[in-house]
């Protein structure tokens, strides 16, 4: 019975300071900076550019898309993003929803979305639209008072 009481007592204390406040207990800053980080990284790709991304990776992070495994952040950007953004006329994201779990030095984030994708026209030749639903999970550690990106994996498919 004493183990019950530990337990709910906690609870119970959070559950009264809800109710006489009123409200819903707010985010908290750690939950608000790994959001600012995530949407400093959907605003660069709608930008299509990589410039100011790279400070929000870890040096070994871990990048895995559509079942491949793409490396670093570094590597995924020289080998795969990077060269892509240069063939889209309009990346956006719309429907977008994040939610963040904090369990100190550590974050998890999943995003869901959807994306359109404009490319570039070959001579001759109207412009391709891709339109995908997507999600991405993420790993984030706080390191020296900073959050990183350590993993991110993505997919997409068919927008129906």
């Amino acid at each position: 019975m004493k183990r019950i009481k530990i337990i709910f007592l906690p609870l119970l204390a959070v559950l009264a300071l809800t109710a006489v406040n009123g409200q819903e207990p707010s985010i908290s800053s750690e939950e608000e900076a790994v959001v600012a980080i995530m949407k400093k990284y959907k605003e660069a790709l709608q930008n299509k550019t990589t410039e100011g991304t790279f400070e929000l990776f870890s040096a070994d992070s871990k990048v895995f898309e559509q079942g491949g495994i793409e490396g670093t952040y570094a590597n995924y950007i020289e080998h795969h993003l990077g060269p892509e953004l240069s063939h889209f006329n309009r990346f956006e994201f719309s429907d977008y929803i994040i939610q963040v779990e904090v369990g100190l030095p550590y974050a998890f984030t999943t995003e869901t979305y959807t994306y359109t994708i404009e490319l570039q026209a070959e001579k001759g030749t109207s412009p391709r639209i891709i339109n995908r639903k997507g999600v991405a999970t993420s790993i984030l550690k706080k390191t020296d008072d900073q959050w990183k990106i350590i993993k991110t994996h993505s997919s997409s498919r068919d927008k129906r």
